[in-house]
């Protein structure tokens, strides 16, 4: 069994993708699940306060730090299963990153994740947030989710049905630090071919039409071009990149608040009733768009969405421009926008 890391004492900016976050009292790196396991129960029982950190892309810690311990989870490992009939079957460590497993179906040529291409971050972390993009969210894609309730201390195996996934939701994310994710199981079609192509923006880049399959090699490629150009990315020479990728979510609306937007605000019917609008669209016109701000946090100059740390940023700066832009959409719509990322020792 690999024993676990315990790392030099350093800042939580050294793990984010945000580039901030004050000191660590602790940080150590379990290779496997058993070992990731022991040490937070041990953790638990001693009542010590617990950090989990990923691929720290989906995070703002405050300046001040976490004082108890950070867990990185380090576990990797693809295990493959595959038949005619029922295709690939991909169980996949919490700790394998993200751009690994998306190269691995690609290889492979199993199909579904190709819109997925270029996310950063780990696998444990997609189905807490259900991550999506053009067309595609996780939820589609996973059978089963292996956790550890560190309410009981019990190994629990949710299938997709119970995950409650929904817009950037599951039941991971509605309890916050209950249930660490140990391993992700994921069902693909056997094939080169992607799925249908359904976000308009990727089928006019691969040029065919929506409901178009293509190559999922071409498909994977064009996505990380949309991405490299909207900075998302991660990018060490490119600051534009050193973000959490979308800070807010898009705003889930009642038909009568949608109503009341701008006629030509992007509206989009959800199965629930509600209506989608989007937060960029929202951001852009309340002023508060690309290159927004004059201090060393800015919102990104490629994606309204992403607030950037152009280098020496800390967190409460971010934090004050998260609040200005919300704000200005605030004032300007009435709609209270929603940080996507987790925030840890800090608030908007």
């Amino acid at each position: 069994m690999a024993e676990t890391v315990t790392l030099p004492a350093q800042r939580l900016a050294d793990h984010t993708t945000l580039r901030v976050g004050g000191p660590v009292g602790r940080l150590v790196a379990p290779a496997t699940e058993d070992e990731l396991v022991e040490t937070v129960r041990r953790l638990d029982a001693a009542g010590e306060p617990v950090l989990v950190l990923g691929g720290g892309s989906n995070v703002l810690v405050g300046d001040d730090g976490f004082p108890g311990t950070v867990v990185k989870v380090a576990t990797r490992g693809i295990s493959d299963d595959v038949a005619s009939c029922s295709g690939a079957v991909l169980t996949v460590a919490a700790g394998e990153p993200w751009e690994d497993l998306v190269a691995h179906t690609l290889a492979h040529e199993y199909a579904g994740m190709e819109t997925l291409a270029g996310i950063p971050g780990l696998t444990g972390g997609t189905p807490i947030q259900n991550v999506g993009a053009y067309g595609t969210e996780v939820g589609q894609l996973i059978t089963q989710v292996r956790t550890l309730d560190r309410s009981t201390g019990r190994i629990r195996t949710f299938f997709a049905v119970e995950c409650q996934f929904g817009y950037r939701s599951s039941r991971f994310k509605s309890e916050p630090g209950r249930y660490l994710v140990l391993s992700v199981t994921f069902q693909l079609r056997l094939g080169s071919l992607s799925a249908p192509i359904r976000y308009p923006e990727l089928a006019r880049a691969l040029g065919v039409e929506q409901g178009a399959r293509v190559p999922a090699r071409e498909v994977a490629a064009a996505v990380l071009d949309l991405r490299r150009g909207k900075g998302m990315v991660l990018d060490d020479a490119d600051p534009d990149t050193w973000s959490a990728g979308s800070f807010f979510t898009n705003p889930l609306l009642e038909p009568d608040e949608a109503a009341a937007l701008p006629a030509d605000a992007p509206r989009f019917p959800q199965p629930d009733g509600r209506v989608k609008t989007s937060a960029a669209w929202l951001i852009e016109r309340a002023g508060c768009g690309k290159g927004f701000g004059d201090g060393p946090a800015q919102v990104s100059g490629k994606h309204s969405l992403a607030l950037t740390n152009r280098g020496s940023a800390t967190a409460a700066d971010l934090l004050d421009l998260a609040r200005r832009v919300r704000a200005g959409v605030q004032q300007s719509f009435g709609i209270t926008l929603v940080p996507e990322p987790v925030l840890v020792g800090c608030a908007l």
